[in-house]
């Protein structure tokens, strides 16, 4: 793996001096152990303590997580003690705090005390993640989502941006990546709107998806016949169903369980190893709502997948799985203010007849309710999905104003009066979460979220240092010293690139693609990552190997 180019050129030099600085003032230590042929980090987006333990007393036994090392993981970024999805996902896969929206970027604003500040220079600037470390060492990668795949979570392992919204931007980098397998949903993300999708340029990614040779699949059942290659699910327009909800209306998606099993039945074809990542997405959503029958859902459906990364990481004992969430959601108790006076008599009934009633989610009963919003119609199919027969006046009214898809608010609200649930927010919340491990000899204490991305990387054998040196060199800086001329050019259009020249030298760096086109017959050939331009900063960033094809270019 050439990670370097040659130090006549002087590229990246600063980069790595400030990066390490960086390094040293946010680390925490860690067990020192053997290294790993793979990795799988598993993400229970939004999962709070509360979530897990009433997932287990709804089940009715010990989950899966419950077999495995036990730590913790502290949550706050760069300026704020509660973060959101993508900054929060920048940490554990790149190993820095950074800002709120921010996707695999350095920050601009540090505020957090404790958090060192960089540099103006450095603001801004892409940095490499675990699995982009994995796949230059080699191995095979992957990232599996019940949301969207283009969302936050697994947006900061295949995508460098300041705004986790930009799913045309993502969705690009993401296709472009060259992963071998993704399962989830956002199919409408990756076709341009004259194709029925979302896309605002009229580029198509499902057909760039198959002109790379990917097999792609939309169902469960032809998920399973795949045994070889690269694959990519689209098993959502957008994404994928609640777990409760998939039964009744969606059988033909697979479970989160089910994409675990397959991409890591492909992915551990490579004899180097592989990478995974894994997000049980919509427990966050339905924390947002404060809905519990969703978080208990998806709590457990997450649960089944780590059990699933388990039975293989026993029988390859080469596997290192790390288990956690990445922030807290919802302030969930079991308790509510109703129990003030009375919470040392919470039976079990109290808490878990109200929810062993519902058959479906909050989102899962608007699917039912079909926009009959009769009296009548609420009555009958709150009652027979939902489990409650004795809605209130106000209650009704509540569901009937509901908003399109926002329906498991006042679901959730209805269903944790009864069950004696508290909530203290429908945002996020900061406070310290578990981290599960399975594969380390030792029990990790309390660690930085940062410190999972460095531990993945050390676990694998890498320095993310090294491979962000590698891939993220300034391209003007580095052309300029050897003489060469850039310029941005169609920078607003569908297909903006960095165009190239010396001494008859041409060269072509379209943006989010991993391609240099040499000379005017515009050759391509494959560089080892994305080629990044910064929107805020108008810089542009290419992996260090697109100097050297320049440079040997006729």
């Amino acid at each position: 793996m050439q990670l370097l180019i040659t130090k006549k050129h002087k590229i990246g030099v600063c980069l790595l001096a400030a990066l390490a600085i960086f390094f040293i003032s946010t680390v925490t230590a860690f067990p020192k152990e053997a290294k790993f042929k793979n990795v799988i980090i598993m993400v229970a987006d939004g999962m709070g303590v509360t979530h897990i333990t009433i997932s287990r007393w709804y089940k009715g036994k010990a989950l899966a997580i419950d077999k495995m090392s036990l730590g913790a993981v502290r949550t706050y970024n760069s300026e704020s003690l509660i973060t959101d999805s993508a900054s929060a996902a920048t940490a554990f896969a790149c190993g820095f705090k950074t800002n709120n929206y921010f996707l695999g970027i350095l920050p601009k604003t540090t505020s957090i005390p404790g958090i060192a500040k960089i540099n103006e220079s450095m603001y801004l600037r892409p940095i490499a993640n675990v699995l982009e470390g994995a796949k230059l060492t080699g191995r095979s990668v992957g990232i599996v989502a019940t949301a969207n795949i283009q969302h936050a979570t697994p947006a900061a392992f295949s995508s460098h941006w300041h705004d986790r919204k930009d799913y045309d931007e993502i969705a690009k980098q993401q296709v472009y990546l060259s992963m071998d397998v993704v399962l989830g949903g956002g199919k409408k993300y990756l076709l341009p709107k004259g194709k029925g999708g979302d896309r605002n340029n009229g580029e198509d990614l499902l057909e760039v998806i198959k002109s790379k040779g990917y097999k792609i699949v939309e169902t469960k059942d032809a998920m399973r016949h795949i045994k070889t290659g690269r694959l990519w699910g689209v098993f959502a327009n957008d994404d994928m169903a609640y777990e409760l909800d998939r039964r009744v209306f969606f059988p033909e998606q697979p479970t989160l369980a089910e994409m675990t099993q397959k991409a890591i039945e492909l992915l551990s074809k490579n004899p180097k190893g592989f990478f995974l990542f894994v997000e049980g997405s919509k427990i966050d959503w339905a924390s947002h709502a404060n809905d519990p029958v969703g978080v208990i859902s998806d709590v457990l459906a997450f649960d089944d997948a780590v059990k699933t990364a388990l039975e293989f990481s026993k029988k390859n004992r080469n596997t290192l799985v790390l288990v956690f969430s990445d922030h807290g959601n919802g302030g969930m108790s079991i308790g509510n203010s109703t129990t003030d006076s009375t919470y040392s008599r919470l039976s079990y009934e109290a808490v878990f007849n109200p929810l062993k009633k519902a058959r479906l989610t909050g989102e899962g009963v608007e699917i039912a309710i079909s926009k009959n919003l009769s009296e009548e119609n609420i009555r009958k199919t709150v009652g027979e999905y939902y489990g409650v027969d004795d809605l209130t006046g106000d209650e009704i009214k509540s569901i009937r104003d509901s908003k399109p898809k926002r329906m498991n608010n006042a679901l959730g609200a209805i269903m944790s009066k009864r069950a004696k649930i508290g909530w203290t927010t429908h945002g996020h919340t900061g406070e310290d979460l578990f981290l599960y491990v399975y594969g380390l000899k030792k029990s990790l204490s309390v660690m930085e979220n940062t410190d999972i991305a460095r531990l993945a990387a050390n676990a694998m054998s890498f320095e993310l240092s090294d491979i962000t040196r590698s891939l993220f060199v300034e391209a003007q800086e580095a052309f300029r010293a050897i003489g060469a001329k850039t310029k941005i050019e169609n920078s607003n259009d569908a297909d903006p690139k960095l165009i190239v020249e010396m001494d008859g030298k041409y060269a072509e760096l379209p943006f989010s693609k991993d391609l240099i086109k040499i000379g005017k017959e515009k050759k391509e050939h494959r560089i080892q990552g994305i080629n990044i331009f910064s929107a805020l900063t108008k810089k542009v960033f290419i992996p260090q190997d697109a100097v050297s094809i320049f440079l040997k270019s006729n």
